[in-house]
């Protein structure tokens, strides 16, 4: 017996079910927003894969978006919305890279937690926010798995660190010595070394522009791209006058 070909609406929620699966999202089909809205929740997964309890954010998936965000005309500005425990540290920092040398507008907001590596994505975007309870651990880079404990191994990671504290320095207010500062502090981590911010704190060091929720973040976003329409008509008036 023939079997029935699949109608159109079947095959829209086959390929709705597959996003959900493949990404972790959908897009929701009532609104065409001008805004992309990127998450970065649970695990940042690099190049090992998580076991399948963990949630986890993959870069594989995260970075065809930003090029599309980049990309598409209708996307005016980007919002990353963070509720991270870190994760791979060279994943993070790709990711940071590519939200800094975006474009269009930026904003992320921290909800929750935006804990280790996911430090550098809340301050890639042009400007920051974070939740009044929302926490940020600030701490050294961790190793796991066989470490090898010879001279070269230290030498490596204290590079790695300077990557991470350079890139955190330059893209918000903080300074290298004041964040090396709350890296290595002792006492206040059970079992470890490093300083847990809660919301206001994190505005008070530097480390994030503002306290806020995801109203005040939208808010600043449609002004940050109200603004760039702006320049970009009074450069095409220069350049046609």
């Amino acid at each position: 017996m023939n079997e029935q070909p699949e109608t159109q609406e079947e095959s829209k929620k086959k390929n709705v079910v597959q996003a959900i699966q493949q990404l972790g999202q959908t897009n929701v089909p009532q609104l065409e927003s001008n805004i992309f809205c990127l998450p970065i929740i649970g695990q940042i997964e690099g190049h090992l894969v998580m076991p399948p309890q963990n949630k986890t954010t993959k870069y594989e998936h995260v970075i065809p978006q930003i090029v599309a965000a980049e990309q598409n005309p209708k996307i005016e500005g980007v919002v990353l919305i963070l509720n991270t425990v870190g994760g791979d540290v060279e994943a993070g920092l790709a990711i940071s890279e590519m939200i800094a040398t975006m474009s269009k507008p930026t904003v992320s907001i921290v909800l929750g937690g935006g804990h280790s590596i996911g430090a550098p994505i809340a301050v890639s975007a042009d400007v920051s926010f974070i939740a009044e309870t929302a926490t940020m651990t600030i701490h050294p880079i961790r190793l796991t798995g066989l470490v090898i404990g010879v001279p070269q191994t230290f030498e490596y990671l204290e590079r790695m660190q300077d990557r991470v504290i350079r890139f955190i320095s330059s893209h918000s207010k903080v300074t290298d010595e004041k964040l090396r500062e709350l890296m290595f502090r002792t006492g206040e981590l059970a079992r470890d070394i490093g300083t847990n911010v809660v919301g206001k704190d994190a505005v008070e060091i530097g480390l994030i522009d503002r306290v806020g929720g995801i109203s005040d973040a939208l808010q600043e976003l449609y002004r940050l791209i109200q603004e760039q329409k702006e320049e970009n008509n009074d450069a095409s008036l220069d350049a046609s006058s």
